[in-house]
């Protein structure tokens, strides 16, 4: 049988709590957003960490959509983290490299890292993972598994390390990622993690040069949207192409983001089950892992109404999570 690791991202999770936002149990009493995580089967989350993010913890992505970032900034990812692994949860750290969102369409340079040649990015990349490595472990909050980049396909720190310009560049900047995370915790897996799992001409080019320049990585993480990719989820088509990969590249697979609409419970409670069992089909695989992004927030409460959540208001300033979520607990 396979460990497998029922994951939840909660990035927004603390600069909610910090607007008065509070989530119910199946009982309809409120409770400790972890604990509503875990009564449902979740037994690890996600948080990411950006380099030096707005204080308000909001970006402004373009003229008319602004993002909620979360409390992500070292200090409140080190708090949330000790909160995470006392409540017995694993922990899976993602660094974007950016004082924002990182992912297939922004991969933008910290504003203090901009006038810095090459040699020095890679410096930079690694002195920041040591660092907020280094913070979590003093405080007994060590990773199980940590992302170097955020949905990388095109590349990171664009145009320095971009997959078309910078080929050899890219790969030089995630090894430095790669090195700084096994320097302080070397247990901690360190994920490669790509955007559109099933789209081989978004995924296989970057993997190709990867491994061309010695990439350094212990597991492959994707990303699985059939909503904004508009397909119909499909257990099988899935479990294929994982096992493609992992034949291809030799190694163990994760799906470190999926998420359904927040409305369809039915429809995202499918995903995520065809998800889990796309990864207990995996060959060779002692533990297998699948990260919901972000299951505490619905549309209502966001400024860029962001709608694959898994929750729903229950009150004013109150949440619980839908049926999707349950799907853990029943899988």
């Amino acid at each position: 049988m396979k460990k497998m690791i029922y994951g939840v991202d909660l990035g927004w999770a603390s600069q909610l709590e910090s607007m008065g936002y509070r989530w119910l149990n199946e009982s309809g009493k409120e409770t400790d957003i972890l604990e509503a995580s875990k009564e449902l089967g979740a037994n690890a989350v996600r948080l990411r960490i950006f380099v030096n993010p707005p204080r308000e913890a909001f970006w402004q992505k373009q003229e008319d959509e602004t993002c909620m970032l979360g409390f992500c900034d070292a200090a409140h990812v080190v708090e949330m983290a000790e909160r995470i692994k006392k409540s017995g949860m694993k922990l899976m750290v993602g660094f974007h490299y950016s004082d924002h969102f990182a992912d297939p369409e922004h991969q933008d340079i910290p504003e203090e890292w901009l006038d810095d040649s090459d040699p020095q990015l890679e410096k930079r990349i690694h002195e920041h993972t040591k660092e907020v490595m280094r913070l979590l472990a003093e405080h007994d909050a060590a990773p199980d598994w940590v992302q170097v980049g955020n949905e990388i396909n095109n590349g990171i720190l664009w145009p320095r390390g971009s997959l078309k310009e910078a080929p050899g560049q890219l790969v030089r900047f995630l090894n430095a990622g790669y090195d700084a995370v096994k320097e302080v915790c070397p247990d901690s897996q360190v994920i490669t993690h790509l955007a559109s799992v099933l789209n081989d001409d978004l995924c296989v080019p970057f993997l190709e040069n990867f491994f061309a320049e010695k990439g350094k990585t212990d597991i492959l993480g994707f990303s699985y949207y059939p909503y904004w990719e508009k397909f119909e989820s499909d257990k099988d088509v899935l479990s294929a192409k994982l096992k493609e990969y992992t034949r291809k590249y030799h190694k163990p697979v994760m799906i470190a983001e999926v998420g359904g609409l927040d409305h369809d419970e039915e429809g995202t409670y499918k995903i995520v089950s065809d998800c889990i069992g796309a990864m207990r089909d995996q060959d060779g695989q002692e533990e297998c892992g699948i990260f919901y992004w972000e299951p505490e927030v619905t549309a209502a409460i966001l400024p860029d109404a962001y709608p694959l959540g898994a929750a729903k208001l229950a009150g004013e300033k109150t949440l619980r999570y839908t049926k999707a979520l349950q799907v853990y607990r029943d899988c």
